[in-house]
C-alpha cells in the first residue's frame, strides 16, 4: 500500500491524478443531473470548431462526447503513469537518469493513453449520431412562399418549411419581376454579405418532387 501511495503522489503520475480526482467528480455530478453529457464532438461534414472538440477530433478522436473521450485519456494516462512510477521506484534510480526516466514515462504515458483510447472510441461511434448543425445553406434548393406585396433587390420576405417541419421566415431579394404575395419561389443562393437569400420565380406544381408548403 505504501509503494501505491508513493507512487501515486510522485511524478509524473500525480499529475494525472488531480485530472481523475476531477473526471471522478465530473462523472459523479453527471450522476445526479447537474452536468450535460451529451456534448458531441465536431462536425465531421465540416471542419472542426475550436476548443476541447477541435482538439479530440484533431487528434482522431471525434464524433464520440467529449466527456467520454477525455475520461478515457485522463483514465489510462494516470495508470500508465502509475505502473511506469512503480517501476522507477524499484528501479531505485536517482539524479538524472531519475529525471530523465521519468520524463520518459510521462511521455509514454500520454502516448500510450491516446493509442489505447483511439481503439475504444471506433466502436463506440456506431452508438452516436453524425449529426450536422443547422445551417442557412440547408434552405437553398427549397421552395418557399413569398408574404411581401414584392420582391426585389432592395426588400422581401418569404417563408419556407424546414426538414423538422418547421417554418422560418427569411429575407429574399430577386432581380426578377413578378415575385408577389403568396406567390412560389425557388432559394438557390444565400448572400454572406447581406444576409440575405437570393430567389427566382418558381411553380412547384412542375416539380413535385421538390418540398412546398
Amino acid at each position: 500500500m505504501s509503494e501505491f501511495l508513493a507512487a501515486a503522489l510522485g511524478f509524473p503520475a500525480a499529475l494525472f491524478g488531480f485530472a481523475l480526482l476531477v473526471v471522478i467528480g465530473y462523472w459523479l455530478l453527471a450522476l445526479f443531473g447537474a452536468v450535460d453529457t451529451d456534448g458531441h464532438a465536431p462536425d465531421i461534414h465540416g471542419a472542426p470548431d475550436g476548443g476541447l472538440s477541435g482538439l479530440t477530433a484533431g487528434a482522431g478522436l471525434g464524433r464520440v462526447p467529449v466527456a467520454a473521450v477525455l475520461s478515457l485519456l485522463i483514465a489510462l494516462a494516470w495508470f500508465l503513469s502509475l505502473v511506469g512510477t512503480v517501476a522507477l521506484h524499484r528501479a531505485e534510480v536517482v539524479g538524472l537518469t531519475r529525471a530523465l526516466l521519468a520524463g520518459g514515462v510521462l511521455a509514454g504515458a500520454l502516448v500510450g493513453a491516446w493509442a489505447c483510447t483511439w481503439v475504444l472510441v471506433r466502436p463506440l461511434r456506431r452508438f452516436f449520431r453524425d449529426e450536422r448543425p443547422p445551417s442557412r445553406m440547408d434552405f437553398i434548393g427549397r421552395v418557399c412562399v413569398i408574404r411581401t406585396g414584392r420582391v426585389g433587390d432592395d426588400f422581401g420576405q418569404a417563408e419556407v418549411v424546414s426538414d423538422d417541419g418547421s417554418t422560418a421566415i427569411l429575407q429574399v431579394r430577386t432581380d426578377e419581376s413578378g415575385l408577389t404575395a403568396g406567390s412560389t419561389a425557388l432559394i438557390f443562393d444565400y448572400d454572406t454579405d447581406g444576409e440575405f437569400f437570393r430567389v427566382a420565380p418558381f411553380d412547384a406544381a412542375l416539380d413535385p418532387g421538390l418540398p412546398t408548403l
